[in-house]
């Protein structure tokens, strides 16, 4: 999907990711208990620490891939993979879009829960848990990628 192809606009605040994050640890209590988490770098750190916190869990490694540039998919790139087959493991990831990261992955990690914050339909059936569903046309931008600026009204920029 191109970045015409984003109609939608969805921020994110540090406190709303805490939230959210909290509410798939409540999901994943009863699906649990994991041995530890895999985190799929770099959006699945931030939910993937509080998920450790809530879940007590204290193994945390990490799946190191890179898809995007910007708004713009690219190939996925291999630049830490991890062993095992995933049991009892615990995948975290901040979002599941078209599903080209989580297949790999799940591909890797076959036994493992696979949970995200945020989901599209594109991609939730891949994953096991996730918290929000958001459209497929929606960008979601998350704390750590902005800064506070000031915002012109939504009816001037939808014109």
């Amino acid at each position: 999907m191109s970045e015409a192809a984003y109609n939608k606009g969805f921020p994110v605040s540090w406190e709303q990711m805490h939230r959210d994050a909290r509410a798939l640890a409540w999901r994943l209590l009863e699906k649990g208990p994991f041995k530890g988490i895999v985190a799929i770098t770099r959006g699945g750190l931030v939910p993937a620490a509080i998920i450790a916190r809530e879940l007590d869990i204290r193994l945390i490694d990490t799946v190191c891939v890179r898809s995007y540039s910007d708004k713009t998919r690219g190939d996925l790139e291999w630049l830490k993979d991890i062993k095992g087959d995933g049991t009892d493991m615990l995948i975290i990831d901040d979002l599941v879009d078209t599903g080209k990261t989580a297949k790999a992955v799940r591909e890797k990690l076959p036994h493992a829960h696979f949970a995200t914050v945020y989901a599209k339909p594109l991609g939730r059936e891949i994953v096991d848990s996730f918290v929000t569903e958001v459209s497929q046309d929606t960008w979601i931008y998350f704390p750590w990628d902005m800064e506070l600026s000031v915002n012109a009204p939504i009816s001037e920029r939808v014109r």
